[in-house]
């Protein structure tokens, strides 16, 4: 399974052989460190934990240092799991590098991240509903209308979609693909948008959707 944790840097285009432009987002893939290696007779389950930046031993608590210092290459910013085929015949051990260039061009990827966070809004912008009449006497131009709570059951049904938070939710975005890989740079080349805004910290791996 080739999963990877990086940083958002900046969308922009390449043009291919037709003269095409083609949007891509660039990201700085890696490297990432094994930090915990999952069994099944242990854990339940076979997978890996990665570690990606770094950080100060001042910026660590005592639990989390302990942890890492097993694997032996400091401290890191962001740890994510990557489940393993219970079957799978390849090894990890702790402290191993993952790289890019574990990835090639053409792969079909998944890029989860967090989306950037618009604040407190409304039902239109956050839902896009549809504005009330404007006309004299209206008192209905931007509001919800009804939510449900003077009718059976007699409260506001849970899920409703109402104004609050907009944004700043985890996001995935699937069936990307990978349009350049540049393991000198720790550079992935992707088409499209991935979630987030520059510097945000991504999660990439290998699609299991069947296509």
């Amino acid at each position: 399974m080739k999963a990877i944790i990086g940083r958002k840097l900046q969308m922009t285009q390449l043009f291919s052989e037709s003269g095409t432009a083609v949007p891509v987002t660039l990201i700085e893939a890696g490297p990432c460190t094994v930090t915990q290696v999952k069994t099944v007779d242990r854990d339940g389950y076979a997978a890996l934990q990665i570690a990606f930046g770094t950080r100060k031993a001042k910026h660590v608590n005592r639990p989390l240092k302990g942890h890492m210092d097993k694997a032996g290459q400091g401290y890191f910013q962001v740890t994510g799991e990557v489940h393993l085929p219970e079957d799978g015949d390849q090894q990890y051990d702790l402290g191993q590098q993952l790289t890019v260039d574990s990835f090639k061009i053409g792969d079909i990827v998944d890029v989860r991240g967090t989306s950037k966070g618009k604040g407190y809004a409304g039902t239109i912008k956050r839902w896009g509903f549809s504005r009330g009449p404007s006309t004299h006497g209206s008192k209905n131009v931007r509001e919800p209308g009804t939510t449900g709570n003077a009718t059976f059951p007699g409260r506001v049904i849970k899920g409703r979609k109402m104004a609050g938070q907009k944004g700043n939710k985890r996001v995935t975005v699937m069936g990307l693909k990978v349009i350049d890989v540049r393991p000198e740079d720790n550079l992935l080349v992707v088409k499209g948008a991935v979630p987030g805004a520059r510097n945000g910290i991504v999660f990439i791996r290998q699609t299991n959707r069947v296509r």
